[in-house]
């Protein structure tokens, strides 16, 4: 709070430049830039983003839902300020977790390098969703505690004055300064990559910050990094003293879950089969606690690794396990895992190596919106060979596609949506499904649903719907996006010619399309299908439940969509 206000005192936005890193930080920037009267309805249908957004306001000037990509967004917009002969500051805010992502270092070292007039305000608090981890980490953390450094400047500063033209020597020896500070605290990594660095400053003290950014924007000659030291929660005793769990609270008064959610299923089953193979490691980029894997690393704390905020290097760190006869899981949300792509493809798959991606948060995941719906997933794996793709149709089958994918010696990608499971009992004995088989749930002859992973329910659904008008319909369990189960599929389009597929995934090269290239490869023509899903477009936010009727992805929505290939009847509410 202290350090937004103190901000918008010294810089002028919109004309100044204030770009958050990643959009949870911009809440106050938000009350403070004309949307307080709207402030109600964040992250809510139709309301406020709660991340920054471009088209909700002049003052931001850059989206951001993922971490670390602020300062090579400032980089960009003060080149071309440069370019264009303008004159303007440009800020980027960044959290202590972060900056140790890849990309942010690789800014970083682009700033430095070119010198721009940047300023690099690092928000430090020891935290991202969990405590922050890594080497940089343990820097800043020495920094933070260490009051040492307060004195170290003051004592140059005496030391210095004792010289004849002192105030002269002062400001003419700051490469001696830096390296008097540099003996006692480790600040010296920025200031090497080209920084001018200023801290630690209490991030809670607005004078200091005041005083501190107006001599970083009249800064001229060399980029600046202002370290700030704040707390997580700060002002409010509960967050201050929970800061993993205040990062999001459940509304007040929600009654407790009865039906435990995919990702404790996932981390309990993770948990039984780590104790019968001491050789499965698991790999997750800042996300054990929204995994659930805190059960896991309780009972084995080697075994589990937290990478930060680094999803290129989780994908490739797993890979190099795995050419050890190790079982690595990348525990990953499915929106950060389209940011390892590359390694995905070139570091586990082109190698053919026994990886585990447990797909969390995919399909539609609700209020964090665009930036964070897990909807092209099944789209770009599908095309990638070597890769096994599976989604369970609920929280048992989910314990044994894990067993499975255990069990293979290939890659294998598990997605599974946010939320409660559906509710069924957990067999108490685990076992193997068929690579590339689904299932018949219920047999009709007018129409073939074909739906995979948590589309099963609502197909059901519609289907005893659908029955209710006299049309029966046939509701398959895909359960593998690749390899489809052809032999299944081509026998049920044989004689059914009606054909529905459905997914909580873009259409365009989903598991849809799949079925669709299947159908043609095998030379059956004489069949309508439809295929249900997302659309060419970016998911808005909203609850699962408001936009999965806005998709038609409920059991209501499917029902209709289906008699869309059937225009002789007449659904009936």
């Amino acid at each position: 709070m202290e350090l937004t206000i103190a901000l918008h005192r010294v810089f002028d936005s919109p004309r100044d430049k204030i770009i958050w890193d990643v959009g949870h930080q911009s809440y106050v920037h938000k009350l403070l830039t004309g949307r307080r009267e709207r402030f109600s309805t964040i992250r809510q249908y139709g309301g406020l983003s709660g991340f920054t957004n471009r088209s909700e306001s002049e003052h931001d000037p850059f989206g951001a839902g993922h971490a670390s990509t602020s300062i090579s967004a400032a980089l960009g917009m003060a080149v071309a300020r440069d370019l264009a002969n303008d004159d303007y500051n440009v800020v980027a805010i960044i959290g202590d977790g972060a900056i140790t992502g890849g990309m942010a270092l690789e800014a970083l070292n682009q700033v430095g390098h070119l010198g721009s007039r940047v300023c690099v305000v690092l928000n430090d608090n020891g935290m991202s969703i969990s405590p922050t981890v890594g080497s940089i980490a343990k820097l800043l953390s020495r920094i933070r505690f260490d009051y040492r450094y307060r004195w170290a400047e003051e004592e140059s500063r005496k030391v210095i004055s004792f010289f004849p033209w002192g105030r002269k020597l002062w400001q003419a020896s700051q490469r001696l300064i830096r390296g008097f500070r540099g003996l006692i605290i480790p600040t010296v990594l920025w200031e090497e990559l080209g920084f001018a660095y200023m801290g630690p400053i209490d991030g809670h003290n607005i004078a200091e910050l005041e005083k501190a950014l107006a001599r970083a924007r009249d800064y001229r000659t060399e980029p600046t990094l202002i370290h700030v030291i704040t707390t997580k929660g700060k002002g409010y005793l509960p967050a201050e003293g929970d800061a993993v769990y205040f990062h999001g609270v459940p509304a007040q008064g929600a009654p407790a879950k009865a039906i435990p959610s995919y990702s404790e299923v996932f981390a309990q089953t993770v948990l039984r089969l780590a104790k019968e193979n001491p050789r499965l490691v698991v790999v997750t980029p800042a996300m054990p606690e929204g995994n659930c894997l805190s059960i896991v690393e309780a009972d084995f704390p080697k075994r589990v690794f937290d990478v930060g905020i680094c999803e290129q290097h989780a994908v490739t760190f797993a890979a190099g396990l795995a050419t050890q006869g190790f079982k690595p899981i990348v525990a990953i949300y499915s929106t950060f895992l389209q940011r390892a792509f590359d390694q995905v493809i070139h570091d586990v798959c082109l190698q053919d190596l026994p990886v585990i991606f447990a797909i969390d948060r995919s399909g539609i995941v609700g209020d964090d919106g665009k930036t964070h719906q897990g909807t092209f997933d099944i789209s770009y794996l599908m095309l990638i060979p070597n890769l096994i793709i599976a989604a369970p149709k609920d929280e048992n089958e989910l314990q044994h596609l894990l067993y499975t994918a255990m069990k293979t010696n290939h890659p294998m990608a598990i997605r599974y949506p946010r939320g409660s499971g559906v509710g069924v009992d957990l067999e108490p004995t685990l076992h193997e499904l068929p690579i590339g088989k689904g299932e018949i749930l219920r047999d009709g002859e007018d129409v073939a649903i074909l739906a995979i992973g948590n589309m099963v329910t609502p197909a059901l659904e519609a289907a005893a719907e659908l029955a209710k008008q006299g049309i029966e319909a046939t509701v398959v369990n895909a359960r593998f996006a690749k390899p489809l189960d052809s032999e299944l599929i081509i026998d049920i389009a044989s004689h059914i010619k009606r054909l529905v597929t459905i997914e909580e995934n873009a259409i365009s090269g989903g598991f849809g399309n799949g079925v669709v290239e299947l159908l043609q490869q095998s030379g059956i023509s004489d069949i309508k299908v439809k295929s249900i899903g997302i659309p060419d477009e970016f998911v808005e936010q909203g609850s699962q439940a408001i936009l999965r009727a806005k998709y038609g992805l409920d059991a209501e929505g499917i029902a209709k969509q289906v008699l869309g290939l059937l225009p002789s009847y007449q659904y009936r509410r």
